[in-house]
């Protein structure tokens, strides 16, 4: 069933849909079956984390730059509170909910050691994060979270010391390369028995600085929308060929990655690739007429809806449930297991959405509308 609200762009659901499902099938993999039960597809699985940073990049940074162009105008003051507000809102109830259930009820994390509780009210727990730790998976909400606090105070920054264009597409050309050459220098010092290991993800996989390429990647394409109107037009015109690209380079990108994901290539140009294809992708979505933004995917719009809520609760509930599953008989590769899993991860997924982030974003409407301070208000302020 389709329930996408007006306004929704079905690409970009269809996108976020297929990254939560990377996921899903990466960590089955990893944590429940053991085995590549999904063949390629858990294998890659990890990308699904890369595609919700490209969408994160470019559906932040749209933000951001789309209210910078308002402000220029004299239309509304951005303001840095409301949108830190209104992320908050947007992030932390969940996250708080299924944090108390790792801290308050052993069960849901097993024999795992759950790292400090400041790290992850901080969101700095994956920074120098150990794998096999409770409620690892978080590592990725942090390396968000950062970003979208440092992201708008730098582009501020740039606005308001009068900067040109170019200084802006410097800072993200800047950034990609500084990410490569720090990957670079760390994987040369990792010793052969450490690639691959937990040291490798402790070091480089987890590390805010290595992991910001893809974030990069969508805000450049939001700043490609909102600041060069000509060129993004004639891009969009061509939606399908972009897909077709998109598709192609995502493939390619793949199969190098499958091949030697722990490789000097790969880890430093692997995720820039990544940046490169997802955008592309992207941009399909975004574009008028294109055939991943005209089809409507069955459920892609709901799962999309409940992804956040998705990638929060599944891991852990199919360790949970893959217990008593396995004593009726009905092992992580029968198809029982597989539709009860699958279900589950669902339905937990939908209640969190229901309970908590729906009362939640309906508060932020009500009382942080928007990121912008109106005119009047704005000189209201400047005078009191």
């Amino acid at each position: 069933m389709n329930t996408a609200p007006i306004g929704r762009n079905s690409g970009l659901d269809t996108l976020r849909a297929l990254a939560i499902l990377l996921v899903f099938a990466n960590h089955y993999m990893i944590f429940v079956s053991h085995g590549p039960t999904f063949g390629w597809f858990s294998e890659i699985g990890w990308a699904g984390v890369d595609l919700f940073f490209a969408l994160s990049g470019y559906l932040i940074g749209n933000q951001i730059l789309s209210a910078l162009r308002k402000q220029q105008a004299g239309d509304a003051r951005f303001s840095l509170a409301r949108f830190y507000a209104r992320r908050l809102l947007r992030t932390l109830p969940n996250f708080y909910f299924v944090l108390a259930l790792y801290a308050l009820w052993p069960a849901m994390r097993g024999v795992s050691e759950l790292p400090p509780l400041w790290k992850f009210l901080t969101f700095t727990q994956n920074i120098d994060l150990r794998p096999g730790t409770a409620f690892s998976h978080a590592w990725s909400l942090c390396v968000e979270e950062q970003f979208y606090f440092l992201l708008p105070a730098l582009a501020l920054g740039i606005a308001m010391l009068r900067k040109s264009l170019v200084w802006a597409w410097l800072a993200l050309a800047g950034a990609l390369l500084a990410g490569m050459a720090l990957r670079s220098h760390l994987w040369s010092g990792l010793s052969e028995s450490e690639l691959g290991g937990g040291t490798y993800y402790t070091t480089i996989y987890y590390a805010s600085w290595c992991r910001f390429d893809e974030l990069v990647c969508g805000v450049g394409l939001a700043l490609l929308k909102n600041y060069h109107a000509a060129a993004w037009s004639r891009i969009t015109a061509h939606g399908n060929w972009t897909l077709a690209a998109g598709v192609a380079l995502t493939a390619l990108t793949w199969h190098y990655l499958l091949e030697d994901h722990y490789g000097y290539t790969m880890t430093v140009y692997g995720y820039p690739l990544l940046g490169l294809s997802f955008c592309l992708l992207l941009l399909a979505a975004l574009s008028p007429g294109s055939l991943l933004q005209r089809w409507r995917v069955p459920g892609a719009a709901s799962i999309a809806l409940w992804s956040y809520a998705i990638y929060l609760t599944h891991k852990q509930l199919c360790v949970l449930l893959s217990a008593p599953l396995r004593e009726q008989g009905w092992g992580p590769e029968s198809w029982q297991a597989l539709l009860i899993l699958g279900a589950a991860s669902l339905l937990a997924g939908w209640l969190l959405y229901r309970l908590v982030e729906t009362p939640f974003m309906r508060l932020r409407d009500r009382y942080v509308p928007s990121n912008f301070v109106s005119a009047s208000q704005s000189r209201q302020t400047a005078t009191a």
